[in-house]
């Protein structure tokens, strides 16, 4: 399908949150944005994918997928002009090697959840200037393109529509008491000492029935969490509402980069006490070694589809980044893209992360899966894009609520929290840091 970008430029608008429930009656909508201001260069709303063959099953279909949009020339700004935007889930395993697990419940829809997109509003967050891009294809008329633009202007200087408020159904569920996850923590830890393998990302989920629209609840995730990697995805069965700190991978003219994270404390409200516990996750020997560890698996996934010689860390290590509610340590793993390849290869060498897998992958996500018991769904899976020319931004499906529908104004939300087992990892120690992570979520589906 040959696409000609239409760019109509609609002057200086707020953040497009605002849009959003504004065009809430489009289908398949995708917001991607930063809500901290720490990944703030753009932020995109997509609108209803492109009617193009089935949905992708696995990550070698992506590029088939991809491969089907032809592009003409179109001046959008931004690094985004058509491409693939959606979520990868976990599940989907490692590229190439057998699953570890094979999701069949309800919450797991599809592997891949999104499609080709050529139709989005796009902001320059620095500035607020904004544009309309609507793909121009066979079969769809100039008349017919000029009146969606209209259509979709009036809409937006129209009043936002009210959507069902957010309430709850039913009390929040627990789905591995306290004492059994303390428990699987030690079971690890025992593991480790027989060298099966040195890390695990172990992790355990909640669910909530709740009433509202899951816009209406991305909006309150939204102002409760701000993060640097935002997204909200509508899909067959629900919704995805993601406030994740994290970076699995970025591409941009054949330069690559992923962002681990490893090490976290909660913020406090007092300014000193703030300020030690910053300076004493910095100064933990036992995070900067969970983190070190990441970072290598990090340099051999990055290692297999870079220059030889071009993966490094940039910016120091650690790098202590401070969010809504935690500080966390992280390091910036960079590298060149090797000739022959695509970013594809960089997304499938990398994914599943490996801060929520472990080190070695293969034998952790084993782990994970015997521990666990079930599949993850999207949870530490991906949300992102991939544009047409090879540029991509993926994020690391961490503080993230999956919502599966179950009627005109009921649903459930299903989230999971979890962290890197070490040896050295103390078992209450590790069971608090989950409900650390877990706290702005819980503070989110409290209405």
């Amino acid at each position: 399908m040959r696409i000609v970008s239409r760019v109509h430029p609609l002057g200086v608008q707020p953040p497009l949150v605002e849009a959003l429930r504004r065009l809430c009656s489009e289908q398949g909508l995708c917001l991607l944005e930063s809500g901290d201001g720490q990944n703030d260069e753009w932020s995109w709303l997509f609108l209803a994918p492109l009617p193009l063959g089935p949905a992708p099953r696995q990550l070698a279909d992506l590029r088939r997928h991809v491969e089907a949009l032809e592009l003409g020339e179109s001046g959008v700004p931004g690094p985004f002009r058509a491409g693939f935007v959606g979520a990868l889930a976990y599940d989907l395993g490692v590229a190439g090697e057998r699953r570890v697990w094979h999701a069949e419940d309800a919450w797991l829809q599809a592997p891949i959840a999104g499609g080709l997109r050529a139709d989005f509003l796009v902001r320059e967050s620095r500035s607020g200037a904004t544009w309309l891009v609507l793909g121009e294809r066979a079969g769809l008329r100039a008349a017919a393109l000029e009146a969606r633009a209209a259509g979709i202007r009036s809409r937006l200087s129209a009043p936002p529509p009210d959507l069902p408020a957010p309430r709850l159904a039913a009390p929040l569920r627990r789905h591995t008491a306290p004492g059994e996850h303390r428990a699987r923590v030690q079971r690890l830890r025992e593991q480790i000492a027989q060298g099966e393998y040195y890390q695990a990302n172990l992790a355990h989920a909640f669910t909530q029935s709740v009433h509202g629209h899951p816009m209406a609840w991305y909006e309150r995730l939204r102002q409760i969490n701000p993060a640097p990697y935002m997204g909200y995805l509508e899909h067959a069965g629900g919704a995805l509402l993601s406030a994740s700190p994290e970076l699995l991978l970025e591409a941009r003219d054949r330069r690559l980069c992923t962002r681990p994270i490893k090490g976290t404390r909660r913020r406090s409200s007092d300014p000193e006490e703030d300020a030690a516990a910053a300076s004493a996750l910095l100064a933990s020997e036992k995070d900067r070694a969970e983190l070190a560890m990441i970072v290598d698996l990090a340099r051999n996934d990055l290692g297999r589809v870079s220059r030889t010689g071009s993966v490094r860390v940039e910016r120091g290590f650690p790098r202590l980044e401070s969010y809504a509610s935690v500080h966390h340590l992280l390091a910036d793993v960079v590298g060149e893209l090797k000739p022959g390849l695509d970013t594809l290869d960089a997304l499938a060498a990398l994914f599943p992360g490996a801060s929520i897998t472990g080190a070695p992958k293969l034998a952790s996500m084993a782990a994970i899966a015997r521990e666990e018991g079930e599949g993850r769904g999207y949870f530490s899976g991906s949300m992102g894009w991939l544009d047409r020319g090879g540029d991509c931004a993926w994020n690391i499906l961490i503080r993230t609520l999956e919502f599966r529908r179950l009627g005109p104004d009921r649903g459930e939300f299903r989230f999971a929290v979890g962290g890197g087992i070490t040896f050295s990892s103390d078992a209450g120690e590790e069971e608090e840091e989950t409900m650390v992570k877990a706290a702005r979520l819980l503070e989110t589906l409290a209405p």
